[in-house]
């Protein structure tokens, strides 16, 4: 299956425009793209790191990133 072919979900909690990141699941991956340029990159993780990077956001390890 292409990255053309695959189903792309955006979050539910996209902003009134719509923009937002879009995620789908491939081949064991977890693949996440900007809904506004998806034609400029796609950033591939494969989908342990991602359960994992999951976890740490529900834990609240990034939180600092939000200046507060």
């Amino acid at each position: 299956m292409s990255s053309e072919e695959a189903v792309w979900v955006k979050a539910s909690k996209s902003d009134a425009t719509g923009d937002c990141v879009e995620m789908c699941g491939l081949a064991g991956t977890v693949r996440v793209r900007d809904s506004k340029k998806p034609a400029t990159g796609v950033l591939e993780v494969d989908a342990s790191g991602f359960a994992a990077w999951l976890k740490a956001a529900r834990a609240g390890e990034f939180d600092g990133l939000l200046g507060g």
